[in-house]
């Protein structure tokens, strides 16, 4: 009798979470930052919500102000977006008075998920581990924004050609020896760039002088086997939008069931460069940069 093709399927799908499973086990070993690996500590008991840091961003970025909520008159993003890289939320419990700001912005995973899901590399992990974009090379399948588990990369919907928005540390400063625009405006000192393990050591010399004002946890040294944007608050980071992630990254499971179902596969990469020349060649004769040629 013969077998159907979902059956055939399940069996893949079981072989290779097998496979997976057992690789897991022989390869488990934490993640590494790498030497020259740069980030940001936000400290939430220090942070005034006064957004000096949204509107600083916006400007070394050459970002419009979104000010669609107040007709105009000042920046009120609800959330990141096409025109927001960086963003101060406010968490308030009405009945308790609890109450607290949170910066939020791309977190700099040590192995991210968007750089695993973008096929063609349009995001990747360059110099200092920041993860940066290059959207010569993207094709608009918007992968990353479901794969990061903080839903960071925004797509540009109001444009024709439109691109992945996210912070990129302001990568462009550090090249000319400048440190990320939020952390040159802040009033209180509530968020500090430095070298990853330098502000990691900080984080917990704080919890330990200051037990009592702090949640006893450093937000972002394990979760999705870290990330070099740490956190400090006196609230729970649930409360914060911060989820609970357990140590694994998250691409982990991806790429090992995707080595074992397309190990030695060429179509899907083939598919997807040829998709990527296609709109490049497009782009570029929406823009001007290519004229197009006649038969």
């Amino acid at each position: 009798m013969g077998i159907s093709r979902r059956s055939a399927l399940k069996a893949l799908v079981a072989a290779a979470a097998t496979a997976t499973l057992r690789r897991r086990k022989a390869q488990a070993a934490a993640v590494v930052a790498r030497p020259d690996a740069v980030g940001l500590l936000y400290d939430a008991t220090r942070c005034v919500g006064c957004k000096a840091c949204m509107a600083a961003c916006n400007k070394a970025n050459d970002l419009p102000a979104d000010t669609a909520l107040s007709s105009g008159l000042s920046q009120m993003p609800v959330d990141l977006n096409e025109r927001t890289k960086n963003i101060i939320k406010l968490y308030k419990d009405p009945a308790s008075g609890e109450y607290s700001f949170v910066k939020r912005q791309c977190m700099h995973c040590l192995d991210p998920a968007c750089t695993s899901a973008c096929m063609l590399g349009a995001l990747q992990k360059r110099d200092y581990g920041i993860v940066t974009y290059d959207p010569d090379l993207c094709i608009g399948c918007r992968y990353c924004q479901m794969a990061c588990p903080f839903g960071v990369p925004r797509f540009e919907w109001s444009k024709v050609l439109p691109k992945i928005v996210k912070c990129e540390l302001c990568n462009h400063r550090l090249a000319k020896g400048l440190n990320p625009a939020c952390t040159e405006v802040c009033p209180t000192g509530a968020v500090i760039f430095g070298k990853y393990t330098d502000l990691l050591a900080e984080a917990h010399r704080r919890l330990e002088q200051h037990p009592g004002r702090y949640v006893p946890q450093v937000y972002g040294e394990t979760e999705v086997g870290g990330t070099q944007v740490l956190y400090l608050a006196q609230v729970d980071f649930a409360k914060l939008g911060l989820p609970a992630y357990s140590s694994e990254p998250v691409p982990t499971a991806v790429r090992e069931v995707f080595q074992e179902i397309y190990q030695g596969i060429v179509p899907p990469i083939a598919l997807y460069a040829l998709l990527a020349a296609v709109l490049t060649r497009s782009r570029r004769q929406l823009t001007g940069e290519e004229p197009e040629t006649e038969e």
